[in-house]
């Protein structure tokens, strides 16, 4: 391929970059590891542009290529590396022991990143009609593995009320909604959470990044962010949130956001 063209393939997948780290972080449940596949993933396809899927649109290209390094890694689920590690990686180990890595793609493709059942079959190398009944089990076990408590930092009511009524159909306790980010930092020092769901612009013109901000300077706990603009938080920079909802959401999107941010949590006990 020449200079040219592989110029042209990455302004075709330049857009979609922000998207593959987003899942490809929500995946491992870290930041960092996240972002390796992703650059190994990039790697690949400038090492050998020839091989890029041409057959499908950018998009759909791009996570395959993702999936093959994914794949082909050498993430252990043996009993082995479960006794290695910290706690958190321990615990997430453990967890993913009982859950096949496929229904957990499945699982983040179709409710977090928007692709039909067809293309997450073709992204995992299923049949279609399997892809349901994966995202299914992923769902299932999560659920069981997981509670805790969960605070929110939204100003819109109708949206908070949304949000609440969610955690609580997963079987987890709202500790409270906050609207600003004072409201938000004296909630969480009040009554510590074990999750933040978090907006970015709140009612007093406050930033719920630097509410989030404040809460974690005093604990850690696992946040998600909430925003109808999520180009704006994954610019490569840091900080960055390893978990991240476009507005306007999907119900079954927050669920399986906050399990999986659940997933990887050492403070969420076994149901």
């Amino acid at each position: 391929m020449e200079k040219t063209q592989l110029m042209s393939l990455g302004q075709q997948l330049a857009p979609h970059l922000p998207l593959l780290r987003r899942y490809a972080r929500a995946l491992t449940g870290n930041q960092a590891e996240g972002d390796r596949y992703v650059r190994a993933a990039l790697e690949a396809i400038v090492e050998a542009p020839d091989q890029f899927p041409r057959d499908v649109d950018a998009r759909l290209g791009l996570y395959r290529t993702f999936q093959v390094i994914w794949q082909s890694s050498q993430w252990d689920d043996s009993i082995d590396a479960v006794e290695q590690g910290s706690d958190a990686e321990s615990i997430a180990r453990k967890r993913l022991a009982r859950l096949t890595p496929l229904s957990r793609q499945a699982l983040l493709l179709t409710t977090v990143e928007g692709f039909p059942p067809e293309d997450a079959a073709y992204l995992i190398g299923e049949q279609p009609a399997r892809v349901s009944d994966l995202v299914a089990e992923a769902v299932a076990e999560i659920e069981r593995q997981t509670r805790t408590r969960v605070m929110i930092i939204e100003d819109e009511p109708l949206i908070a009320m949304d949000l609440e009524q969610i955690v609580r159909d997963l079987g987890h306790d709202v500790t409270g909604v906050a609207v600003t980010r004072d409201e938000a930092v004296a909630l969480a020092m009040e009554d510590r959470p074990g999750l933040v769901l978090a907006d970015i612009q709140l009612a007093d013109d406050s930033s719920g990044i630097d509410a989030v901000k404040d809460i974690l300077a005093e604990f850690a706990v696992p946040v998600i962010f909430i925003t109808a603009f999520p180009e704006r938080l994954l610019t490569g920079e840091r900080p960055e949130p390893t978990f991240l909802i476009t507005k306007p959401f999907q119900r079954e999107t927050v669920k399986a956001t906050i399990s999986q941010a659940l997933f990887f949590d050492e403070a969420t006990v076994p149901a």
